[in-house]
C-alpha cells in the first residue's frame, strides 16, 4: 500500500451517491504506464502518417512506425521507472514529472541516434518523421502530466478511489494517529471502524481487551486489510499487536507515524543485508552529473577551437602591454571545498594568492591599460575553459573566490558553504543578475549567495542554456566589470 502525506479532508463517511473510480490509489503507477506507452505509439504511427502523407501524398509503412514507437516507449518507460517516476506521490509534483519526461525523452532520441549511426541504418528511418515524432510525443507526455495531476488532485479531493475495507488500529501515545483516518479514507479505503488503543499500565487489561474487540469486529466480517498506525519508537507494543493479529487471516500494514516516519519517506535502497536510507540527495543525479560534464566538455572544446586566434593575439598583446607572465593563477575553493587553480588573463602588475587577497576596485591602479579592456570585455575569463575540460569547473555554477576571501565570506552569510555543493562555473544564475565585481558590503555577498543557493536548488538543463544565453548579454552591457 502507498502512502502519503496527510491531507485536508473531512473524517466522514464517504457518501453512497458519490460515484467511485475503478482504480485503487496503489494502481495509478500501472494505469500511468499504461497511458504513457498508449501516447507514445499513438505519437509515433500519427507522426509517421502526418509526414509521409505531406512529402509523398501517402501514409506510408504505418508497421515500421508502430515498432520504432514500441521501442521508444520501452526505453522511456523502464527510464522513468528507474528514476521513481511512476510512485503516486511523485505523481503530484509536476514540476519534477515534467523536467524529468524532457531528460528520458532526449535520452531515449539521444541513444536512438547513436544505435542509429552505429549500425549504419539511417536510410531505413526517416530524419523528418523522428524529429515530429519527438516534438509530438514530449507534449503529449508533458500535456498527460499536467492533464492527470489535475486529475488525481480531483480524485484525493473528491475521495474518488476505489479501495479495500479496512479496520483501523492506532496507539493513541502517537501524536499522529488522527490524522490517518482522514488521509486512508481521501486514498479510497473504506474505514469500518478505527480501534485506538489505550497507553499499556501495569494490571490494566483495557490494551488488550481493545485488541480483542478490534480482532471480534473483523472475524466473520468482509474487512479485506489491517492496518496499525503506530510510533516505531514503541517496538514491543507493536510487535505484540502484531503477534495477537496473526490469528486473522488477513493482510496487516503498518504505517509508521512520528519522527521516525519521516526518516522512511526517504529514498532507500539495500546495502549487503542492510538497508540503507538516503536522507539527503547529491545535488545532482548521476545521469544529471554525466550529462552536464558532456555539455561542458564539448562546449568548452568546440570553444577554446574557436576562440584559437583570439586567445593566441591576446596572449602577445598581454607580453608587449606590461611585464610579466600570460596567465594570472590564484587558488579557488571548489566542489566539497576541494582548491583548485583558477585560470585567467593576466590584467593587473601583480599576483596576488596568500592571506592578503584585495578586490579589484573602479579604477584600480594595479590594472594594466590592456588588462582594463580585458577585464570590461570579460575576454580575460576565457582561460577559464582549461579548468572546465579539466573537471575543476563548469561552464556553469557559482562563482569561485579567493581562498581568503571564502573563509570571510563564510564568517557573515549563513549558509555560505552551500555554494560547494556543485561545482563552480565560468558564468553563474548571480553573475547574470548584476552581482559581477567587488562585493564591498555584507548585503552584497548575501545577494551573490542567494542567487547562487538558488541555481543549486533548480538546476536544470534549461537554466544553464538560458544562463548562458544570458551572460552574452550581461557581457555586452559590461554591468558592474572592473
Amino acid at each position: 500500500m502507498d502512502w502519503v502525506a496527510p491531507v485536508a479532508v473531512p473524517e466522514r463517511e464517504i457518501p453512497c451517491s458519490r460515484r467511485k473510480w475503478p482504480i485503487s490509489y496503489g494502481s495509478v503507477g500501472i494505469v500511468t504506464i499504461f497511458a504513457d506507452a498508449v501516447i507514445i505509439l499513438s505519437a509515433g504511427i500519427l507522426a509517421g502518417i502526418a509526414y509521409h502523407a505531406w512529402v509523398t501524398g501517402a501514409p506510408g509503412d504505418v508497421v515500421q512506425y508502430s515498432e520504432v514507437a514500441a521501442v521508444v516507449a520501452a526505453l522511456f518507460i523502464s527510464l522513468m521507472r528507474g528514476c521513481g517516476m511512476y510512485r503516486p506521490n511523485e505523481l503530484f509534483i509536476l514540476r519534477r514529472q515534467i523536467r524529468t519526461v524532457c531528460r528520458c525523452w532526449g535520452a531515449v532520441f539521444l541513444l536512438l541516434a547513436a544505435a542509429v549511426f552505429a549500425l549504419k541504418i539511417g536510410q531505413e528511418l526517416s530524419r523528418g518523421t523522428s524529429l515530429l515524432f519527438a516534438a509530438i510525443g514530449l507534449c503529449a507526455l508533458i500535456a498527460h502530466r499536467i492533464w492527470w495531476r489535475n486529475l488525481l488532485t480531483r480524485g484525493m479531493d473528491g475521495q474518488r478511489f476505489s479501495g479495500h475495507k479496512i479496520v483501523l488500529i492506532t496507539d493513541s501515545q502517537s501524536q499522529d494517529e488522527s490524522s490517518l483516518p482522514k488521509a486512508l479514507t481521501s486514498l479510497g479505503f473504506r474505514l469500518e471502524h478505527h480501534f485506538k488503543l489505550p497507553p499499556p499500565q501495569p494490571g490494566s487489561r483495557a490494551r488488550a481487551e481493545t485488541i480483542a474487540q478490534a480482532i471480534a469486529r473483523v472475524r466473520g466480517s468482509e474487512v479485506e486489510q489491517i492496518v496499525v498506525g503506530a510510533d516505531l519508537s514503541h517496538w514491543p507494543q507493536l510487535c505484540d499487536l502484531i503477534a495477537q493479529l496473526r490469528i486473522l487471516p488477513l493482510p496487516v500494514n503498518v504505517i509508521p507515524v512520528g519522527a521516525i516516519s519521516e526518516i522512511l519517506r526517504q529514498p532507500s535502497h539495500e546495502v549487503g543485508n542492510a538497508v540503507s536510507i538516503e536522507v539527503q540527495r547529491a545535488p545532482l543525479t548521476p545521469f544529471e552529473f554525466t550529462a552536464k560534464r558532456t555539455l561542458d566538455v564539448v562546449m568548452a572544446g568546440v570553444g577554446l577551437v574557436v576562440l584559437s586566434p583570439l586567445l593566441l593575439l591576446v596572449a602577445i598583446a598581454i607580453k608587449l602591454d606590461s611585464p610579466g607572465p600570460v596567465f594570472f593563477r590564484q587558488r579557488r575553493c571548489g566542489f566539497n571545498g576541494r582548491t583548485f587553480q583558477i585560470m585567467k588573463f593576466r590584467t593587473m602588475r601583480v599576483q596576488e594568492d596568500g592571506e592578503t587577497v584585495r578586490q579589484a576596485q573602479r579604477h584600480d591602479s594595479r590594472v594594466t591599460r590592456l588588462g582594463r579592456w580585458l577585464r570590461r570585455s570579460s575576454i580575460d575569463e576565457l582561460p577559464q575553459l582549461f579548468n572546465v575540460l579539466g573537471g575543476s569547473m563548469s561552464l556553469v555554477g557559482p562563482r569561485p573566490h579567493a581562498l581568503i576571501h571564502d573563509t570571510e565570506f563564510d564568517k557573515v552569510v549563513s549558509n555560505y558553504a552551500f555554494r560547494h555543493r556543485v561545482k563552480p562555473g565560468v558564468t553563474g544564475w548571480a553573475q547574470v543578475h548584476g552581482c559581477r565585481g567587488p562585493t564591498p558590503t555584507p548585503r552584497d555577498i548575501e545577494r551573490r549567495v542567494e542567487y547562487d543557493l538558488w541555481y543549486v536548488d533548480n538546476w536544470s538543463f534549461g537554466l544553464d542554456f538560458s544562463i548562458l544565453i544570458q551572460t552574452v548579454v550581461e557581457v555586452l552591457r559590461s554591468r558592474n566589470a572592473c
